[in-house]
């Protein structure tokens, strides 16, 4: 008798993050955008009306895990939008630290490094360009903390053996800024 694998059913209006590729050399030129990467959980929040969740990169559910981040979203003045980001906590010296958030439920100093917005108002912003997504996400985060940070872009000409400042991971991110890397779904944000 053999064992039967359940496929995992995921939210309605899931959307899993675009995921990263190791590589040993940095990419470089106009058309790729350069983001630190900070050290916590990947998450997907979705804001509908006045209702908040927040969902890990396969897709649980850790809207109560996350409270200052929902209760931000919530205050956002969006009727709806999904972000994608980091839940991220630092440490006394304000560097990110993975395990305070992993063993820390409800800490007060958790918040969402949010760095790609992938609907905002009803609106599917998945095939605008990424510097046009950061640029919405910006405006509608910019008053929205202690629960909410934007990710910014950096903009600095550094190599990578530059000196990084003392409070920045040594990990960093780069997206191009031309290639939409979320494919839309084939069904509408929100549908069944």
């Amino acid at each position: 008798m053999g064992i039967m694998l359940r496929m995992r059913t995921l939210p309605a209006g899931f959307i899993a993050p675009c995921l990263p590729t190791k590589t040993d050399k940095l990419p470089s030129g106009s058309l790729w955008l350069h983001e630190i990467k900070h050290d916590g959980f990947r998450i997907i929040a979705r804001k509908t009306g006045s209702q908040v969740r927040v969902y890990s990169r396969p897709g649980n559910d850790l809207t109560r895990r996350f409270p200052p981040i929902v209760e931000t979203l919530a205050r956002l003045r969006s009727c709806s939008c999904i972000i994608d980001g980091e839940a991220v906590a630092g440490d006394d010296n304000g560097v990110a630290s993975f395990d305070l958030v992993r063993h820390q439920r409800a800490n007060e100093s958790i918040f969402l490094y949010a760095f790609d917005l992938i609907e905002l108002n009803g609106d599917d912003l998945r095939r605008d360009p990424l510097e046009v997504r950061k640029a919405a996400l910006a405006s509608i985060v910019a008053k929205a903390s202690p629960g909410i940070r934007f990710n910014s872009i950096l903009r600095a000409t550094a190599r990578p053996s530059s000196p990084t400042p003392a409070r920045w991971d040594s990990k960093a991110s780069c997206r191009s800024a031309r290639t939409r890397c979320i494919a839309p779904a084939a069904r509408l944000i929100g549908s069944r």
